[in-house]
């Protein structure tokens, strides 16, 4: 490898080129120093430029355009440039982080002088690269009121330069934009507002800088109030001087106060500053030299904008204007387009005393400082192996959520209808108009049953009229506009259309709007009620506004511009969320993303074992939702993949999650003592053996009973139904479905509830009940809720639970509310129902009680059983629902005895250390939960406030399969989630 570093001829300043540079950019300025402190960089910077000669020092000045997803052609050039004219540095544009950086290690390799690397990057890296997130846009940050939360992004910014190899990012744009009609800045601005710009522009550079990378304030003197862009013409702005400095110039202020490194001076024609004609302000030495360095004494370097812009190259040719722009007083010349002809310009001007040499080598001698600061005194080439995990980091994701999410803003809200509440007096249905929704409607329908309609933006009357009839018995619809685009000249994209349409369903109903995109574009939806503004249009935002909308976050964001009488800048601000779940990171609530990952291998050696075809795995921390993933197929072939939708069979879980609450709500209302007894509650029970069954005793099973009955076998002989309980068809007398295609006498829930009560007690030992978990327990506290509310159990609970929190997949009998693709199978019974069982209770006994039993039946999906167990660990509380007393919730889920881990319905873990039980091992005794049958679990830790959801299909298609319990699956997966949590 060619190495510049073998080109300093004195040894001992060739040791100065390896000494360690820091991890943060120097607090001195760029001009020429004398402290003691700075001789080892005085002294670099003298042997780099002694070593070169006149033409090579003049290649310092150019920074040219370089891409790499080009082809070897362009490649080639950039080679020749570099070797020939020794230039300063590249400004690196479109391509792929691998691909870039394997061309910077070359390019550095055949550089005398090793190269300032740069990039245009205001939203991040992801503005030029093909495979990489993008942080928001300026004016997204705009909106945010926590100024440190765009510092943390200018922090990661710089982390991901620095993998990269690069020194400058081109950001931030602190142009003040004044006028909505701005073609070229716009969404790429803060806002409106000097005061807010600046201190956002301070943020975002501190970020940077203080991490390294050089941060560059853009575009001087102030391109916010043009109509016209500078990279197609030269935009006049008429504005006298003092607003200048009161508008344009006062976030520049902020930023030289605060150590800004480097400034790009704009293609602009201001009149008050430079009154020669068509002179652009790149070009003029009143506004570079006069204003820049000696009016407001900025010291650090000057980039000119692109040299390529027709702002400049309509009045100058190529290599005449870089000698204009260095004749101004900039430092670098960037994208130059004619290094060698700018070059013998140069030459010519001092020469003829144009420019004096010395002015020309204090400028290159001030961008080896640059180079200095930036640590290559001491480059060495970028790693490539695991570049891209590098830069993509689970830190970056978590920026990136707590930007977006921080950004959006509810701009209008009549009557407080966000965040929605009432969920079970509400019909919800959503529009997306104009583009994809499919993020934004799948998370609305994790908060509350949804119905979901696309169209196209600007659909034909018809269409309207159509969809207008297909909403009418909706109370809310969301809309979400997609496709909003940043062009002024075309209404931002808004087809007037499609807002005429949002006023008629608003003059029938509740709409919210978000939009996603542009804010100006809330200029064509004045008079609306409801107004969200999401700024941009991606997965994440389409994923975040949902959680605003039901308040499982609140909402933060301030509108930064104006755009009518109605959405004017400073709207919004906070609105405070109602405790639902949330959804974003891991490193958010301080789990470790790479530990979580470990859950992959231990579910798809599940599956690979066929313990089970396929499984969903939840986890929530801190009330929110941050791994949930979704493996295997609903079958092990030719079947559908398992989603985050899929609905499965809960199995015991119904214990806990239906029964055991209503148990609660009752008690918490003072209408159950657990120290009653059955007989109390039940007069038909008194005189036989289970009268004086004590329910806590009930509850915590000790109190004699059977751990099961196998009814099903008094049903069936010779291994087929007995007629007299059993029907293919439905038929007067049997119309219970036990499975599709069989029907139970309609009094056979009699004849099981007699069995159950006739059944005998286990024998006592030591006088006293020992521990048996049994179903039993909760066909008698179904009976005695339903004695209590007169009224079925799963109607109760859908009531007073399941549809107040908007639980529309949990439910009884789901073959009677959803598609069956939406169910995972279970067995296939040979033994009883000969039938494979998807939709119906696994569980014989529940299946033959209607479905519907204390022990088995209930079904749903992982988000479900996530908010029932953020219920509990709210203390009763979920969104404006109050359900249970926190001393109900305590006292139901301590442990209640002394022969066994068990509370009162709940299981817990083991009380002798290193013993999880059914819970993990890691797991605090303070957990609560339950496991089923089918091959679920769902558990609870207060102290971490921590969630761990499993759901799969184990016993298909057979039941006795117990490897997911022999391999230990579950457990293992529960203690990842503890290992991750200590890693934080």
């Amino acid at each position: 490898m060619r190495n510049w570093l073998w080109k300093i001829a004195s040894l001992s300043v060739l040791a100065l080129c390896f000494t360690t540079p820091s991890d943060g950019l120097n607090s001195y300025p760029m001009d020429v120093e004398t402290e003691p402190e700075n001789m080892d960089m005085l002294n670099w910077v003298d042997s780099v430029f002694n070593n070169l000669n006149e033409d090579e020092r003049l290649g310092q000045l150019f920074m040219v355009a370089a891409y790499s997803n080009k082809d070897q052609n362009h490649v080639n050039e950039i080679t020749n440039l570099i070797e020939k004219e020794n230039l300063g540095g590249l400004i690196f544009f479109q391509g792929g982080p691998v691909r870039q950086a394997k061309l910077t290690n070359f390019y550095q390799s055949k550089a005398k002088t090793p190269l300032l690397l740069a990039m245009d990057a205001e939203w991040g890296i992801g503005m030029r690269f093909d495979s990489i997130p993008d942080f928001p846009k300026a004016m997204t940050l705009g909106a945010i009121p926590d100024t440190d939360l765009i510092y943390e992004m200018g922090k990661e910014m710089a982390r991901q330069f620095k993998e990269l190899g690069m020194h400058i990012n081109f950001a931030p744009v602190v142009d003040v934009n004044s006028n909505p009609d701005n073609p070229v800045i716009g969404y790429r601005s803060f806002g409106e507002n000097p005061q807010a710009v600046a201190a956002r522009s301070v943020a975002y550079m501190k970020g940077l800088q203080d991490h390294g990378v050089i941060a560059n304030a853009k575009h001087f003197p102030g391109h916010g109030d043009t109509e016209s862009d500078s990279h197609y013409s030269l935009p006049l702005i008429r504005h006298p001087e003092q607003r200048i400095w009161e508008v344009d110039l006062y976030p520049y202020q902020e930023l030289f106060k605060e150590n800004l490194k480097s400034v790009m001076v704009a293609h602009l024609n201001i009149p008050s500053l430079e009154e020669t004609g068509n002179k652009p302000t790149s070009l003029s030495k009143k506004v570079v030299t006069d204003l820049l360095q000696k009016q407001m004494n900025f010291k650090g370097l000057i980039f000119t904008d692109a040299l390529n812009m027709q702002g400049v190259t309509k009045f100058y040719s190529p290599g005449e204007v870089d000698l204009q722009a260095l004749l101004a007083g900039n430092d670098v010349l960037l994208y130059s387009q004619n290094v060698s002809k700018a070059k013998a310009l140069i030459k010519d001007a001092v020469a003829n005393g144009k420019i004096e040499q010395g002015e020309i080598d204090r400028r290159v001698k001030k961008i080896l400082k640059a180079k200095y600061e930036v640590g290559l005194n001491n480059y060495w080439p970028i790693e490539l192996e695991g570049l891209y995990e590098r830069i993509v980091t689970p830190k970056t994701e978590e920026v990136r959520e707590k930007l977006f999410a921080a950004a959006l803003t509810v701009a209008s809200n009549r009557n407080e209808l966000l965040p929605f509440r009432q969920l079970d007096t509400k019909r919800f249905a959503s529009v997306s108009i104009g583009g994809k929704g499919d993020e934004f409607q799948k998370t609305l329908s994790k908060y509350a049953p949804f119905e979901h309609f696309t169209i196209s933006k600007a659909a034909s009357e018809s269409e309207h009229y159509n969809l207008m009839k297909k909403l009418e018995d909706f109370d809310v619809v969301v809309v979400g506009m997609m496709g909003i685009t940043n062009n002024p000249k075309r209404a931002f994209g808004v087809a007037p259309g499609d807002v005429a349409l949002l006023r008629k369903l608003q003059e029938r109903q509740d709409i919210v709007t978000v939009l996603f995109g542009n804010a100006y574009a809330t200029r064509f939806f004045e008079g609306l009620d409801h107004v969200v503004i999401a700024y941009e249009d991606n997965d994440l935002t389409q994923n975040l506004t949902p959680q605003i909308l039901f308040g499982g976050r609140p909402a933060m964001g301030i509108l930064p511009v104006s755009t009518g009488t109605q959405f004017t800048f400073g709207v919004g601000g906070f609105l405070s969320g109602l405790n639902r779940l949330s959804y974003g990171t891991p490193e958010s609530v301080g789990l470790d993303s790479k530990t979580l990952d470990k859950i992959d291998e231990v579910v798809d050696k599940a599956i690979k074992i066929q313990a089970t075809p396929g499984a969903n795995v939840l986890v929530v921390k801190d009330g929110k939702v941050v791994f949930e993933r979704s493996y295997g197929q609903l079958e092990y072939r030719n079947s559908p993949k398992v989603n985050s939708e899929t609905v499965y069979d809960l199995a015991s879980i119904t214990k806990v999650l239906a029964t055991t609450q209503a148990v609660m709500f009752l008690h918490s209302r003072g209408e159950l003592d657990m120290n009653k007894t059955l007989g109390d509650y039940l007069p038909e029970l008194r005189g036989t053996n289970k009268a004086n069954l004590v329910l806590k005793e009930v509850m915590a099973h000790e109190a004699g009973l059977k751990a099961f009955i196998p009814h099903y076998a008094k049903t069936v002989e010779g291994g087929q139904w007995k007629s007299e309980f059993y029907q293919p068809s439905s038929a007067p007398g049997f119309s219970r479905p036990v499975s599709n295609d069989m029907y139970a006498n309609n009094s056979l829930r009699d004849s099981i509830w007699q069995w159950t009560v006739e059944s005998e007690l286990l024998p006592k030992r030591g006088g006293r009940n020992r521990y048996v978990y049994s179903d039993l327990t909760m066909y008698f506290m179904q009976a005695v809720v339903e004695r209590i509310v007169n009224q079925p159990l799963d109607e109760f609970l859908d009531q007073n639970f399941y549809q107040p929190l908007g639980l529309y997949t949990m439910t009884f009998k789901p073959f009677e509310k959803m598609p069956l693709d939406n169910i995972a199978p279970t067995e296939n019974d040979v033994a009883f129902r000969k039938r494979q069982v998807r939709g119906y209770v696994h569980d014989p006994g529940a299946a033959m009680y209607g479905g519907v039993a204390g022990h088995a039946g209930l079904f749903g999906k992982a988000n479900d059983l996530a908010v029932m167990m953020q219920m509990m660990l709210n203390m009763g509380y979920y969104g404006d629902v109050s359900l249970l007393k926190p001393g109900t919730v305590r006292e139901f889920t301590k442990r209640q005895s002394t022969q066994s881990r068990r509370g009162w319905g709940w299981d817990k873990p083991e009380p002798e250390p290193d013993k999880g039980g059914s819970a993990g091992k890691l797991a605090p005794k303070s957990t609560f939960g339950h496991t089923g049958f089918t091959g679920t679990c769902v558990w609870a830790d207060p102290e971490n406030n921590l969630i761990y959801v499993f759901l799969s299909n184990r016993v298909y298609p057979e039941a006795e399969n117990r490897k997911l319990l022999s391999e230990e699956i579950r457990t293992q997966v529960h203690d990842i989630i503890y290992e991750a949590l200590a890693k934080k």
